[in-house]
């Protein structure tokens, strides 16, 4: 079982979650508004991932681009980026798969086989 965390309006997300279907992967589905991550979850998530802290802002969202955050990330701290990406969700990149021992962001087809062909 893994933890489907998605924005519903999100083409990329409608996609992965219809290969989850497909693939018959058990998963329970959160959505990323209404039920925004916790600044302990994003450091939990973070940390199993391996990925740079920037992959899991969504750098093609409006929010954003209004905040600047294109040039503002690069002089803040981790902390400060995971308290930010905690306050909204709609920075939050998505999908977001968690896994037992992993967690990936954005749907990438064969990633995504191959976490959860293990």
């Amino acid at each position: 079982m893994v933890l489907f965390v998605e924005y519903p309006k999100c083409s990329t997300c409608q996609k992965a979650k219809k290969w989850l279907t497909e693939h018959h992967v058990e998963f329970t589905d959160r959505h990323i508004v209404e039920e925004n991550p916790t600044r302990e979850e994003l450091a939990l998530w973070y940390e199993k991932s391996g990925l740079p802290l920037k992959r899991f802002f969504n750098t093609s969202g409006l929010k954003y681009k209004e905040l600047s955050l294109k040039d503002k990330l690069p002089s803040m701290t981790e902390e400060e980026q995971l308290t930010l990406l905690s306050t909204d969700g709609m920075l939050v990149k998505r999908p977001v798969l968690v896994g037992e021992d992993f967690v990936l962001t954005g749907f990438k087809e064969a990633e995504w086989k191959e976490k959860l062909e293990k």
